[in-house]
C-alpha cells in the first residue's frame, strides 16, 4: 500500500464498496461518490467566473485552511446571490442541483465531496 496524494487524485467510492485513486474530474460517470481536495492560491483556481451543479447528489464543500465564500446563484429571477462565508475548518452542504460558485478570501486547501453525475458548469454573467 502506498500513501495517494489527494492533491493530485481524487477518491472515488463504488456502490460495490470499492474505495479507488483516480483522476480528479469535475465530471463523471463512474456511479462513485468522489472525494477531491485543492490547494487553490487564485480566483481563477475556482473558476469564479463560472456557477456549477450537481443535479445527482448534494456536495459538501469544506475549507481546511485558508478563508472562501461560496455563492448561491438566485432562485428566482432578479433575486439576489446568496453568500457563506468559509473560514478554515468550516463545511456547507450545497443542495442537489442548486448552482453555486466559489471566490477566495486567501490561499485556501479545499475538499469536496459530491457524486459528480451530470455535473453542470455555466459561464457566470458580469
Amino acid at each position: 500500500m502506498n500513501p495517494i496524494d489527494m492533491f493530485a487524485s481524487a477518491l472515488t467510492f463504488h456502490p460495490d464498496g470499492a474505495v479507488r485513486a483516480a483522476e480528479r474530474r469535475m465530471t463523471s460517470d463512474d456511479g462513485g461518490w468522489q472525494i477531491a481536495a485543492f490547494h487553490v492560491e487564485t480566483d481563477e483556481d475556482v473558476h469564479a467566473d463560472h456557477w456549477e451543479a450537481h443535479p445527482a447528489a448534494e456536495e459538501a464543500v469544506c475549507c481546511l485552511s485558508g478563508a472562501l465564500r461560496i455563492y448561491f446563484r438566485a432562485e428566482e429571477p432578479g433575486g439576489e446571490e446568496e453568500m457563506v462565508p468559509l473560514p478554515a475548518g468550516t463545511a456547507v452542504v450545497v443542495p442537489r442541483g442548486r448552482w453555486h460558485r466559489l471566490e477566495l478570501d486567501a490561499p485556501s486547501d479545499i475538499m469536496s465531496v459530491t457524486l459528480r453525475r451530470g455535473t453542470r458548469h455555466e459561464k457566470r454573467a458580469v
